[in-house]
């Protein structure tokens, strides 16, 4: 239908100005004629009861503050949860089920905080702080001084009109809620495991322990090692069904290569062996992937991660590659049955550079 079809009496505009001649509104009738899209100005404001009643004032404010102090004790209760509620403790909670204790008061104790802050704020906005509307006009995007002082002017009535100085009770529990709430977050860090101490910095190898073939689980001979050949060992005692094989072979595992002593070019690698037989981290100093490429010719092993190369005839260099630093050397020897062992741990951190090397 178009706008020929409709009555004269039914149009918008007409339905306007019969509205306005009804009540008198000649002028803004013969505006509206003018200029259609003229401002119409904000409504008239009706104040709340809180704007007319200081009993009321005051029953909101302490409902605020209610739930500002509702938050800290739920954020007390997260970190008591932690506390109180192992972490393999079942409870049966109707309609859940069987669930964990702990994550249940965590989830409870941690929504509610963060609820009661949010409430409490909506309900201090919607009743205590100022609801005036104000119209401002557009101004020019670079920031004039008049601009800055307008702006400063603009927060001061802001603070004014939020009532957070004459609202002391509102403005202490809010504090202290939103003061409270980080605290939540520095019990789940902590929670996240145990602190590594100086675990990163210790393998399995230690003095007199041998050096197992991972293949054949048997403790390897000097003459089991050929000239060109890559073996790769584990410390003695360790298991691959032991719970923490993972853990400890990441750190442990060492492979072994056989040079000549006279290509040993580094003076403490000649030292560290045992007639040309070099023991090295098998952990990549880049991000700790496995290397297990071999060279015989150029005596250089591989990361076939990111093709980090080092040079086992001098001091596991890094020759090529994003790797930082050199593979960590283990000193190894023969004991008594003939075997070859260890005679310490590393010297540095195997693996990538952690903390800058600490």
């Amino acid at each position: 239908m178009s706008s020929q079809d409709i009555p004269e009496e039914n149009l918008p505009a007409e339905q306007g100005a019969a509205h306005d001649a009804a009540h008198g509104g000649t002028t803004a009738v013969a505006q509206r004629h003018d200029d259609p899209f003229a401002d119409p100005g904000l409504p008239a404001h009706r104040p709340r009861i809180q704007d007319i009643d200081e009993r009321a004032a005051k029953r909101s404010e302490r409902a605020v503050a209610f739930m500002f102090t509702l938050s800290m004790l739920a954020t007390i209760g997260f970190i008591a949860a932690f506390v109180i509620f192992p972490v393999d403790k079942i409870v049966f909670i109707w309609p859940l089920g069987h669930i964990s204790a702990l994550n249940f008061s965590l989830g409870v104790t941690l929504g509610l905080a963060l609820f009661c802050i949010g409430a409490g704020a909506v309900h201090w906005a919607r009743t205590l702080m100022s609801d005036v509307e104000v119209a401002d006009d557009r101004h020019a995007i670079e920031a004039e001084p008049e601009v800055k002082a307008k702006v400063l002017a603009d927060f001061a009535d802001g603070a004014r009109e939020s009532a957070i100085g004459r609202r002391k009770l509102i403005r202490n529990t809010m504090f202290g809620a939103l003061a409270m709430v980080p605290l939540s977050g520095v019990v789940l860090l902590r929670e996240l495991g145990p602190l590594p101490e100086d675990k990163l910095r210790k393998t399995l190898w230690a003095k007199g322990k041998q050096l197992i073939n991972m293949n054949t689980n048997e403790p390897l001979r000097p003459e089991d090692v050929s000239v060109g050949s890559l073996t790769f060992v584990m410390p003695e005692g360790l298991k691959e069904s032991d719970h923490n094989f993972n853990t400890e072979i990441a750190k442990a595992a060492v492979m072994i290569v056989r040079l000549q002593p006279e290509d040993i070019k580094d003076k403490r690698e000649l030292e560290w062996s045992h007639e040309g037989i070099v023991a090295y981290s098998k952990i990549c100093t880049h991000v700790g992937c496995p290397i297990s490429l071999y060279e015989q010719q150029t005596h250089h092993v591989l990361c076939p991660c990111h093709q980090s190369t080092f040079d086992l005839s001098d001091g596991a260099r890094v020759i090529f590659g994003p790797a930082g630093h050199p593979l960590p050397q283990l000193r190894i020897g023969v004991n008594a049955e003939g075997n070859l062992e260890a005679l310490g741990d590393f010297e540095e951190p195997v693996g990538p550079a952690f903390w800058e090397r600490g």
